[in-house]
């Protein structure tokens, strides 16, 4: 008996786990036809609400979102609820709200809808709000999916038609990117990657970004500033007309360096001659770039020190001393300065604006 007994007591109470899962049936907000007009960059986010599932147990929430005649039975995107899917809301940004605009197929500058839902689920089970509401949405101009690299490729470039080889631009952030480089008589296209198949991208008018296409260059090989802001379909062609060295104390350009290709200007082997002023030797200097804008407007762009004032470098100075900045064009201010033990020799200097670099620099050596 006192056997049957703690046999009896050692029995687990199991039953079999509910899987039942009641749809939500109240969408909150946004409210149905909803419309906004989108500024993914600085646009605040949209928070879209619902009533509770009847479910007792703890469920899970995903925002779903469709195409204006889709069923929701494969949506084109799904983001979790706020509370790591707990909560009955979720916070979106006009970013993703922009990327999902652009997947229902609304283009880029133009007016669309798309319809959203929530989906409750517990385990593997899973069911769709018995309502939807509709979105109206206008997009602005540019691509809502933005890659984080950009490449330019083609027989007008300096690495020609070989993807593989294609010159990397500078990631500025936000869908933005930069290059000094190249250009000659050919053409040339941007793509998001070097292998495999990737994203096309053209300038048009020098001022657009289209999806696929290719650019057409004509006339003499130049060097170029190139400024793509893929968020708003934008592009900026700059030509580099000269780059030169500036003598503070003399006030006038010593010089100016040939570009010799992969985003660098040099000049080799060139007698340095510090001026000797009332007050001492000074070496200060920074660089004037002569540039022509797309409207054939031609200006001059300043750059050196981020510092108003350095003292001269050393061998011991950072690598910093040497990044180039855009400065006014104060005689004296924001100038870098050569070390005195270098005065008297010949000199190369070279002036690196490479993608791949930290910083935009410049560097003079002993010949």
């Amino acid at each position: 008996m006192l056997a049957i007994l703690a046999f009896n007591s050692c029995k687990k109470d199991t039953r079999a786990l509910d899987l039942t899962v009641a749809p939500v049936t109240t969408l909150d907000a946004p409210a149905d036809q909803a419309s906004f007009s989108l500024q993914p960059a600085t646009g605040p986010s949209i928070v879209f609400k619902w009533e509770p599932s009847a479910t007792q147990d703890l469920v899970l929430y995903e925002v779903a979102f469709d195409k204006a005649n889709g069923d929701f039975s494969k949506p084109i995107y799904k983001v979790l609820s706020d509370g790591s899917g707990i909560q009955t809301q979720a916070t979106i940004t006009q970013k993703v709200l922009n990327t999902i605009a652009s997947l229902a197929g609304v283009a880029a500058s133009s007016t669309g809808t798309f319809k959203w839902a929530v989906i409750v689920s517990k385990a593997t089970n899973a069911k769709v709000s018995t309502v939807n509401h509709t979105i109206q949405v206008t997009r602005p101009a540019g691509f809502a999916i933005v890659p984080d690299s950009l490449f330019l490729t083609g027989s007008s470039t300096e690495q020609g038609t070989d993807a593989s080889k294609a010159i990397a631009f500078k990631n500025t952030g936000n869908g933005t990117f930069e290059l000094y480089t190249s250009l000659q008589a050919g053409t040339y296209t941007m793509i998001d990657k070097r292998t495999g198949t990737p994203t096309v991208y053209s300038i048009q008018n020098n001022t657009n970004v289209v999806a696929n296409g290719s650019t057409t260059v004509t006339g003499n090989k130049a060097v170029y500033r190139i400024d793509i802001d893929l968020s708003n379909a934008a592009a900026n062609l700059t030509q580099i007309v000269s780059v030169g060295l500036w003598s503070a104390p003399d006030n006038k350009i010593w010089f100016t360096l040939p570009y010799i290709g992969n985003s660098q200007w040099e000049l080799d082997n060139w007698p340095l001659v510090i001026p000797a002023e009332s007050y001492g030797n000074d070496s200060r200097y920074k660089y004037q770039f002569t540039t022509i804008n797309s409207a054939g407007v031609q200006s001059l762009e300043w750059y050196g020190s981020i510092n108003s004032d350095n003292p001269d470098p050393g061998p011991t100075s950072p690598a910093s001393y040497y990044y180039m900045y855009p400065v006014d064009n104060s005689q004296f201010n924001y100038c870098f300065k050569i070390d005195p033990n270098d005065n008297n020799k010949n000199i190369n200097v070279n002036v690196n604006y490479s993608p791949g670099i930290p910083n935009y620099t410049n560097t003079i050596t002993i010949h």
